[in-house]
């Protein structure tokens, strides 16, 4: 006899399929979010020797953060094959992947005038800069170094390994700095881009 099947609100979230309906969105708290990244800030602050070392640290929790993430929006939406495209992927993180992670799609995404490797996405008014406090010798700190990890994670999963950094930049028409990210991809994906390239054009 086989045995009964717990009903499917009472599953563990282990035991849970990742598949999901479209419009299961997944939702967090925004007071609750806040509250918890803060707190994991200042526990890596009381941690960290000098800014440089805080921003190391949080990169590379948000590199494995994106690793994950990447890997879970492929799985439950079936829209990201492998991709071969740079630009493919990075209107990927720009589009449906920032729309997962902060509820909105990024605010732009531009080449680099003076480069084919490297690109920049802005976000102006990232959710990670909110609302984080620290001591007044670390306030040169960028909490968007989280969302560079997270991006380098994902490229590097997908087959694109990139330098990522976070820089604020001043807006004359905002009170808050906006956060730039800078990609720079790495020799090897250039040079893949521009045989695929080469073979498109026979």
């Amino acid at each position: 006899m086989n045995a009964r099947q717990p009903p499917k609100h009472s599953l563990n979230i282990v035991d849970r399929p990742l598949s999901k309906n479209r419009s299961e969105v997944p939702t967090v708290s925004l007071s609750a979010f806040a509250y918890l990244f803060s707190e994991y800030i200042q526990y890596l602050v009381d941690r960290a020797n000098s800014i440089s070392e805080l921003e190391d640290r949080l990169e590379k929790v948000g590199f494995e953060v994106g690793l994950r993430v990447l890997e879970l929006l492929s799985y439950r939406d079936k829209v990201l094959r492998r991709k071969t495209d740079v630009l493919d992927i990075l209107r990927f993180i720009h589009g449906p992947a920032w729309q997962y992670l902060f509820g909105k799609t990024a605010d732009d995404l531009q080449q680099a005038a003076n480069g084919d490797d490297e690109y920049y996405i802005r976000d102006y008014d990232l959710l990670v800069s909110r609302y984080i406090s620290v001591p007044r010798s670390y306030e040169p700190f960028n909490p968007g170094t989280l969302a560079a990890g997270i991006m380098r994670g994902m490229l590097d999963s997908a087959g694109f390994p990139a330098r990522v950094t976070a820089h604020f930049v001043s807006h004359k028409d905002r009170q808050r700095p906006i956060t730039t990210f800078m990609i720079k991809l790495e020799p090897s994906v250039m040079q893949r881009q521009a045989y695929l390239e080469a073979a498109k054009k026979g």
